[in-house]
């Protein structure tokens, strides 16, 4: 388990250009170290500015795209094509505009699936290309994710786990059903702890005044169960990625001033 590190910055376009700056390093610098890299994308709006502002960055092309595998730590189970799902906003910020091979573009099933409404048989899909795809090396049932990024919820949910409902409690699945999610949609699928915690590095995103009370909470030490986002970390790196606004209710010695 790594311990947090925070990073704060001015506001959260800067947030997000830096974010995407540091993606692009972590991808080339993997697929130079293995030949190839395997990053977790989010939704929500901190996931798709960062996606938007990797777009837009000259520094894009330095990324070997075929040889770049993109998952998803959740999913809204809405059906193929529909716009509140993640996998939609993420072609829209920036996958439709590079060279990713298709092949490698893991998205979690959609409700008109081969699965149809059965969103457990979908989460175990899912579970099952994940033990596909990990090998020997990485010494469990997902493969050893160079980043997996997630936003972080004014609940401190993080993907589809929010505080005390049976997905943040799951400790032997990787992926599974959520069924009465707090917003909508109420049906997702979701990775679990057990699996986020198999990346090499976890960066959390927050931006706005509306998380820094999430934020907060799960940086003070509170159980994963009732802070879901307390519970998310990686094997070599804890990244927390903020604008000043999400930091605030933090005590000023978190995190150094040069962040500011």
């Amino acid at each position: 388990m790594s311990a947090p590190q925070l990073v704060v910055h001015r506001d959260k376009e800067l947030m997000a250009q830096a974010a995407a700056a540091r993606l692009i390093t972590k991808i080339v610098d993997a697929q130079a170290a293995r030949g190839s890299a395997s990053v977790v994308l989010t939704g929500g709006r901190n996931g798709n500015a960062l996606l938007a502002a990797l777009g837009a960055s000259s520094a894009r092309d330095a990324i070997d795209w075929p040889r770049l595998d993109l998952w998803w730590g959740d999913e809204r189970f809405l059906p193929e094509g529909d716009p509140e799902r993640n996998v939609t906003q993420a072609r829209e910020a920036l996958l439709d505009s590079v060279p990713v091979n298709p092949a490698r573009v893991h998205a979690m099933p959609a409700s008109d699936g081969p699965y149809g409404s059965d969103a457990d048989a979908a989460a175990a899909a899912y579970a099952a290309e994940l033990a596909s795809a990990a090998g020997p090396e990485d010494h469990g049932p997902v493969p050893t994710f160079d980043v997996l990024m997630l936003g972080v919820g004014p609940d401190t949910h993080v993907a589809s786990l929010f505080p005390e409902l049976p997905g943040v409690r799951e400790s032997s699945r990787t992926v599974v059903g959520v069924h009465g999610a707090p917003k909508p949609p109420p049906t997702r699928i979701s990775l679990t702890l057990p699996a986020i915690r198999a990346a090499r590095e976890v960066w959390l995103l927050a931006a706005g005044e509306d998380k820094a009370k999430a934020v907060t909470i799960a940086l003070s030490g509170a159980g994963e169960v009732q802070a879901p986002a307390a519970g998310a970390h990686g094997r070599s790196r804890t990244l927390w990625l903020l604008d000043a606004a999400a930091a605030s209710g933090l005590p000023r010695g978190l995190y150094p001033p040069a962040s500011a």
